[in-house]
């Protein structure tokens, strides 16, 4: 048991006081707040730890017990965690994996049943997940709300296993995450009234505000990859009782760099209200999903930080439960070895397998990637063709893209991409939302091969090779995430990330990333999956 006391400036973010005082743990949890006069500015405070209200751990490349042992150096002492991603590989097993490896240490992970899985039924997962496992899931203890309901369609078309698995999250008194990416009008109402509470892919103000009307709470999301702070802080002003932060996909040299704590200073920089920023923060995921998360009450879990100031928020320590478990800059939790759990079926590729016979085509349909958004554009272009093969215009930045199957030998889905901008070489990567078949890019067939031969040789990855180098991260967990220390694999990935940006030249602030979403099919325009070339705004192959 943990007994202590601390002194310090103590923030009672509902009442909107602070005071200097003294907060006194007792088996694990706050026993006594004493204040004892004014609040002292040029010392430290005492708030409640941060919570990523929305985010697939996976997305981290570490298994929850490193994840953990990272994100609590910034403050962060709980998740909202949808294993989606590892759900689509392994299934059941792989919700059940995230949940037990996580208990392994001192961290709040509060877990969600995944709604989606698979995403469409225009690609090949490695799993189903059906609306009565969905309610499986739901009984456990453990998981405590339905993760983001992507079939937006399937809600608006009254789909009957779709409302199945609402009808359940309903029965448990649990609640429904949105994903509804440009869903406005009388179309975000119907997909509101179905059920659902949140959203984070809003992409303007306006949208949010649309979702916000129709009672629906807005998560402001600032992944590696997809941000959308800059588009929505301004209505924090007015709607920060119903808005949270999350990061939904975070990689591991992000992670390391800082999380929640990183939004609230820029959150104060643009002038919102300490109070509020805090609310969104700390109080309202807690709130809105039941966590059993404290927040600075007495007879509450000890679940608290202590930081610098509340405009830069630099974390001097974190407790959860009472333990200590971060103390300037170092985490205190040590790690731990982690089991595997993988499925990766196919076998090595041949050059010629990535070749694209031209056959008259005047222009090709080109996916448009941007920086920083999970949307693409959909563009045409004239093929550049060499001994009757269309092939990557390095010039012009239209490389090949491919996908291929990792859960059997199939067919290569090809196609072609503007702005990823290497100039040699290839990247490939096995996650690649949401089946995580193996995504890759690359200037020519040779080496977009070698990159995914190299994949497939790990059981998993993310690889980057040019004609004299060659760099590959292990992914054997899934192949999504590593099992070995976080601080490592955040290295390792650093070094690959500049390699895919100095070596091949990519100008993408987060080229895996991003390559990571161009088999997404759930998020307009434009995207690519295993079976083909897919519309987002028409839901079919092109």
């Amino acid at each position: 048991m943990n007994n202590f006391s601390i002194e310090g400036n103590i923030v009672n973010i509902i009442s909107k006081e602070i005071n200097w005082g003294t907060l006194t743990v007792v088996n694990n949890k706050i026993d006594s707040i004493q204040l004892k006069g004014e609040e002292k500015k040029e010392k430290h405070y005492i708030i409640p730890g941060f919570i990523d209200s929305h985010v697939h751990i996976e997305s981290s490349m570490l298994v929850p017990s490193e994840f953990a042992r990272l994100a609590v150096v910034h403050g962060t002492v709980g998740t909202i965690s949808d294993p989606h991603e590892i759900a689509n590989v392994c299934g059941m097993d792989g919700v059940r994996y995230m949940i037990e490896n996580s208990k392994t240490v001192p961290f709040k992970c509060t877990f969600g049943a995944p709604s989606c899985v698979p995403a469409t039924i225009f690609e090949t997962a490695g799993a189903s997940i059906n609306a009565d496992q969905v309610d499986e899931l739901l009984k456990m203890p453990e998981i405590k709300y339905l993760s983001e309901m992507m079939n937006f369609p399937g809600v608006l078309n009254q789909d009957p296993e779709v409302f199945k698995k609402i009808n359940y999250a309903k029965k448990q008194g649990k609640p429904v995450d949105g994903h509804a990416p440009g869903l406005r009008g009388n179309d975000a109402k119907r997909y509101i009234d179905a059920g659902i509470s949140t959203d984070h892919e809003c992409f303007t103000e306006d949208e949010a505000l649309d979702k916000l009307k129709f009672g629906m709470k807005i998560l402001i999301r600032e992944g590696s990859a997809a941000k959308n702070f800059e588009a929505l802080i301004n209505l924090m002003h007015e709607h920060y009782n119903n808005m949270m932060f999350c990061s939904d996909d975070k990689h591991p040299d992000s992670l390391a760099e800082g999380h929640i704590n990183q939004l609230c200073a820029r959150a104060i920089k643009k002038g919102i209200d300490k109070f509020k920023v805090l609310k969104a923060a700390c109080i309202n995921p807690v709130e809105h999903y039941k966590m059993d998360v404290g927040t600075l009450n007495v007879k509450d879990w000890a679940d608290f930080i202590v930081v610098n100031n509340l405009i830069d928020f630099d974390v001097n320590q974190t407790y959860i439960n009472g333990q200590l478990v971060a103390e300037n800059g170092t985490s205190l939790i040590n790690p731990k070895p982690a089991s595997i759990i993988n499925q990766f079926n196919c076998t090595e590729k041949t050059i010629n397998d990535f070749e694209v016979p031209y056959e008259n085509q005047v222009t090709i349909n080109v996916i448009e990637a941007l920086d920083g958004q999970l949307i693409t554009n959909k563009i045409n272009a004239t093929p550049k063709i060499i001994d009757g093969k269309i092939v990557s215009d390095v010039d012009n930045d239209i490389l090949k893209i491919v996908v291929v199957n990792r859960y059997s030998n199939q067919p290569i889905a090809k196609s072609f991409i503007k702005n990823i901008g290497i100039k040699k070489g290839a990247l490939a990567s096995s996650v690649a939302h949401d089946s995580h078949n193996i995504v890759a890019v690359g200037v020519d067939d040779k080496s977009i091969c070698e990159a995914v031969n190299q994949i497939i040789k790990s059981g998993g990855g993310v690889s980057a090779v040019s004609e004299n180098d060659q760099k590959v991260l292990a992914l054997p967990v899934a192949g999504l995430m590593n099992n070995l220390n976080g601080y490592d694999v955040a290295k390792a990935y650093t070094e690959i990330d500049l390699f895919s940006k100095k070596v091949l030249g990519s100008h993408l602030s987060a080229p895996f990333m991003t390559l990571s979403f161009m088999a997404l099919l759930v998020i307009p325009s434009l995207k690519l999956s295993d079976k083909g070339l897919f519309d987002g705004n028409q839901f079919k192959f092109i």
